[in-house]
């Protein structure tokens, strides 16, 4: 049996306010193309498939518009919410999607309804799919509680959680080779830019030992980078299918292959998925970072996108002019600019230089920005309390 790893699709997606739904277009027509030519069994969505809570309608017809061509296959798709959905979004036509072989697990419910056995070609398999796990999902806070008491007690709920998992597994399907899907943290694994804090700002993260090496692979989603987190236990994330910031234009993107015989892992693949838009980072004083833009000439199907940081000297009102008028002159038609900064090596630093020199407010999350404004007051009371209510508004605003 061939069983595919995929996660954080994020669909709707925007890097800078361009729209990645041509990246995604590309990517379903490879995806599509693969599972047909290598005869996949299973598709798994480890989470994260749109963007935004609430998806835009383009979002949705090109989610459904994907799904729809993934009926007429001999083939069970699984997916399960990340961090980004909403469950409820995600699970309002799951009875419908069932029908067509399609299982949606948006959010946490019961062990019997997020454990999918898939008996085909002679092997028996067993899906664990597990979504994005928020606080309310694993327990009940206390109001008493401190930050630290969260972390610490939203730790050992994330123990618990999995074992129960692992228990339920080893009671109900033993005999199966046992799939673990799992949107979250896992200690020691690289971040990129564009993942979001989650599990209270990744500090309650799971440690590999929680999962106990009992699952025969964890097909993991949040991460967009992809990695081995334990190549001993199977553990994995695939990472995003495109590059969704600047900090993964060097990943090579992939989907993980894994080929089950007799019951047993025959092999874990790390399929690399085409490259269809490059994103290029130019840095040096303008002069400089013309020629190198002038000079570009890699070609992809769709146009890349560049981000460039100007250092000069002396800040002047001609600088500025030059710099701008550059940005908007549409220098190199292989490449068009998304992201600029302008910096000044002797600006006087004044009162908005809270950040680190030369930090762009674009990127700044809203997190970083209360915690500086809590610096900002020496002698506020139950700093604590207050950060621990702005990521708990964060998280119910999907931000």
């Amino acid at each position: 049996m061939k069983i595919l790893h995929t996660s954080d699709w994020h669909i709707g997606k925007q890097l800078y306010k361009q729209e990645l739904h041509e990246d995604l277009l590309l990517f379903f027509d490879w995806l599509l193309q693969y599972i047909v030519t290598e005869k996949i069994d299973v598709l798994l969505v480890s989470g994260d498939v749109f963007d935004h809570a609430n998806p835009s309608q383009a979002a949705f017809k090109q989610y459904y518009d994907f799904l729809k061509r993934l009926i007429p296959l001999d083939l069970q798709v699984i997916i399960t919410g990340g961090n980004h959905d909403s469950s409820a979004v995600l699970n309002a036509p799951a009875e419908l999607l069932r029908t067509l072989n399609i299982t949606v697990i948006g959010g946490a419910g019961s062990l019997d309804e997020m454990f999918i056995p898939i008996n085909k070609n002679g092997e028996r398999i067993v899906i664990a799919a597990i979504p994005y796990l928020r606080d309310k999902d694993l327990r009940k806070p206390d109001a008493g509680e401190t930050y630290t008491d969260k972390i610490e007690l939203a730790k050992a709920a994330l123990r618990t959680y999995f074992s129960e998992v692992n228990a339920h597994y080893s009671t109900y399907h033993k005999e199966a080779f046992y799939v673990l899907m799992g949107h979250l943290y896992v200690q020691g694994s690289q971040l990129s830019d564009s993942e979001r804090d989650i599990q209270i700002g990744n500090l309650a993260g799971v440690e590999v030992a929680m999962f106990e090496g009992i699952p025969h692979y964890v097909a993991l989603g949040h991460i967009h980078k992809p990695q081995v987190i334990s190549a001993k236990h199977q553990i994995h994330y695939c990472g995003s299918p495109i590059p969704l910031s600047f900090s993964e234009k060097e990943d090579r993107k992939q989907v993980n292959l894994i080929e089950v015989e007799n019951n047993r892992l025959k092999s874990v693949k790390k399929i690399e998925i085409p490259t269809f838009r490059k994103l290029v980072s130019f840095e040096g004083t303008l002069s400089e970072v013309k020629e190198k833009i002038t000079q570009y000439t890699d070609e992809t199907p769709l146009l890349s996108f560049a981000e460039i940081k100007v250092i000069e000297e002396q800040e002047s009102i001609e600088n500025r002019y030059a710099f701008e008028t550059f940005v908007t002159s549409n220098p190199n038609e292989k490449l068009q600019i998304v992201k600029s900064r302008l910096i000044y090596k002797n600006l006087v630093e004044g009162a908005s230089h809270h950040f680190a020199k030369n930090t762009d407010v674009a990127d700044v999350t809203p997190l970083q920005m209360f915690e500086k404004r809590l610096e900002l007051e020496p002698d506020l009371e139950n700093k604590e309390a207050l950060l621990l209510a702005f990521r708990e508004l964060l998280e119910e605003l999907g931000l």
